[in-house]
């Protein structure tokens, strides 16, 4: 992994406003940022999508509440892994107790190091 090289880093949020699953608002993190990326080079350089390492950081207030195995399949391309940190937000409706699952994710992208 020293070789590797980040080219990439997406981020993205995501929310559970009635069930308080993390993993649901972890992949809808997940997402929200790979929503907004396209990589060209792969193709261009004629680099296979497996020689790309994928690291998702995803932020929760109760990380171990992550599926974190479930998540990797949101994850189209490369060899991914998932971590789950401490982060995001609960946010209480005072109005009836219910609490909104709020989660981050980040998405970064590395390929060896290209000549």
């Amino acid at each position: 992994m020293s070789n590797d090289q980040r080219f990439i880093i997406e981020m993205g949020s995501g929310n559970d406003q009635y069930g308080m699953d993390y993993t649901k608002a972890a992949a809808r993190a997940i997402e929200d940022a790979i929503r907004h990326s396209a990589i060209p080079m792969l193709a261009a350089r004629a680099i296979a999508h497996t020689d790309m390492r994928v690291q998702v950081t995803i932020g929760v207030q109760e990380p171990d509440k992550l599926d974190t195995k479930a998540l990797t399949s949101k994850l189209p391309r490369g060899t991914t892994t998932v971590t789950a940190t401490h982060g995001g937000l609960n946010v209480i409706n005072p109005d009836n107790g219910d609490t909104i699952v709020i989660a981050t994710a980040a998405v970064e992208a590395f390929l060896p190091k290209q000549d």
